[in-house]
């Protein structure tokens, strides 16, 4: 039996009792911590922690003992929107924004989401494997203890299949828990382009049976979005797979708001992502909702647009996850330290509120709330032991730097 003891941490962060529900208002503010704190896991598992004063140094027979002084040690991230399985990054389109051009713009000259499926399309499930392997295991050293990836860039059902296969692979290979979600409904497929009503009609009554028969994702996400998707599409994707396996996530209101938010919470929507434009609508539907809202800051941050107005959804009792929408074309990154300072920069939350999005809220958003995102006695998910730091402000305060001292558990 593997015993280790972490001892004089500077600050024990998100210990609670195991959260049952999403936190919201006040209380996405409050963050319980033990300070000069000590910390005992066996075999992976919390058996105790509290204060110094607390400890009885008979607990410790048998333990490994490590010092923790002027280091914190808080649960690993749980990042709820991921597109991290692709073929190759994007950057050339980079430069094109540089230079000027817009995402849509980007688009409609052959880069963007069409350009990653090309990329995936050319590439075998051993070699799409490798790559996203080790994109994941980078992921995770950077302190993400829980992880979301969606399909989307495959736009046929065999690429598809394939890379919710290689989803399915790698969740084998890793000991952090990984949703799939199916996101076919991400572009309209080259082969159906100005046919989105047919492409819709083999995705309804080919492609999500297939998904379910071989049991390969947990949800299944849509991109309504002017020029992609729409309301009635999430309507039709909500009405087959009712009483299936699969859940519903959606993309809604990254560059306008046209009644996706109040469709998605209709169809009983687990999440509604990105909600950088928001009307009065939006947030009476998600006020009176048991859909969670999910903000992508980085991606924000990367394409020049809006922040999602995370200030007003607090306001209005609204709970939110953080997440990185770390992809090759509109956020690049999967460091959630930076994606953590930019919530709090750009979205004006503190330190707390976005930690807490990122963890508990984060763990609500992927249904494993009952088992991550805070710690508590049993809890068998990753830890985060920090570089030695001032407060717990510092982290989102030092932008860019690599807080990871060590991975733990």
């Amino acid at each position: 039996m593997a015993k280790k003891a972490f001892l004089n941490i500077r600050g024990l962060m998100q210990v609670r009792e195991m959260p049952i529900q999403p936190l919201k208002g006040h209380d996405l503010s409050v963050l319980p911590s033990i300070a000069n704190a000590f910390l005992l896991l066996q075999d992976n598992e919390v058996v105790n922690f509290g204060s110094m004063q607390q400890l009885d140094e008979r607990e410790l027979n048998g333990y490994d003992l490590h010092d923790a002084s002027e280091r914190f040690i808080f649960p690993a991230f749980c990042d709820a929107h991921t597109h991290a399985v692709f073929a190759q990054y994007r950057e050339a389109e980079f430069v094109d924004k540089l230079n000027g051009l817009s995402y849509q713009e980007i688009a409609a000259k052959g880069g963007g989401i069409l350009s990653s499926a090309r990329k995936v399309q050319e590439t075998s499930e051993e070699g799409l494997f490798l790559q996203s392997m080790e994109t994941v295991k980078h992921i995770i050293a950077g302190g993400t203890g829980s992880l979301e990836i969606k399909s989307g860039y495959g736009l046929t059902l065999e690429n598809e299949l394939k890379m919710l296969r290689v989803i399915r692979r790698i969740k084998k290979q890793v000991d952090i828990p990984i949703k799939a979600t199916f996101l076919a409904a991400h572009a309209v497929p080259a082969q159906f382009q100005g046919q989105k009503e047919l492409f819709m009609e083999a995705l309804l009554n080919e492609w999500i049976p297939k998904v379910l028969e071989e049991k390969l994702a947990d949800y299944i996400d849509v991109f309504c979005e002017t020029g992609y998707f729409d309301v009635n599409d999430i309507a039709q994707i909500g009405k087959a797979i009712r009483g299936s396996a699969l859940q519903l996530k959606a993309h809604v209101n990254q560059f306008s708001a046209f009644g996706g938010v109040q469709e998605a919470v209709r169809q009983e929507a687990v999440t509604v992502d990105h909600l950088e434009v928001m009307n009065e609508e939006d947030f009476e539907a998600l006020a009176s909702s048991k859909t969670l809202a999910t903000l992508l800051p980085a991606c924000s941050f990367y394409l020049g647009i809006p922040f999602a107005p995370a200030r007003k959804l607090c306001q209005r009792g609204v709970p939110f996850a953080i997440a990185s929408d770390f992809n090759p074309g509109s956020s690049p990154t999967h460091n959630l330290f930076l994606v953590w300072s930019l919530a709090c920069l750009n979205m004006k939350l503190t330190p707390e509120e976005a930690f807490n999005a990122m963890t508990v809220n984060g763990a609500f958003a992927m249904g494993i709330n009952a088992s991550h995102g805070a710690i508590f006695r049993g809890y068998k998910g990753k830890f985060i032991l920090t570089n030695k730091a001032p407060s717990f402000a510092y982290f989102p305060y030092a932008f860019g730097t690599n807080h990871v001292y060590q991975i733990l558990n």
